[in-house]
């Protein structure tokens, strides 16, 4: 539970917000999103995927490892996968 400073440093820390937002609209500027670490033109670059992502895309459609309900035998493609790996 905050105390009574922290929730006074929280409310004016939302109504410097809340006064720069106005004060940018005012401007006509176009606000843009940031992250913590800065504002982005370009969404992150995804990661690769890992060797037991790329053997599952791979493998996905293969009767062997699905169930007549269409699920993945997640446990024989772990086998599958290790015993590829050697």
């Amino acid at each position: 539970m905050p105390t009574d400073k922290e929730r006074e440093y929280y409310s004016k820390g939302f109504q410097d917000g809340a006064r720069w937002i106005k004060e940018q609209s005012a401007t006509g500027q176009k606000l843009r999103a940031t992250y913590g670490l800065g504002e982005y033109d370009q969404p992150k670059p995804k990661r690769k995927l890992s060797a037991w992502n790329k053997f599952v895309k791979a493998n996905s459609k293969k009767k062997i490892y699905q169930y007549a309900s269409g699920k993945l035998k997640l446990k024989k493609m772990g086998i599958a996968f290790r015993k590829k790996r050697r």
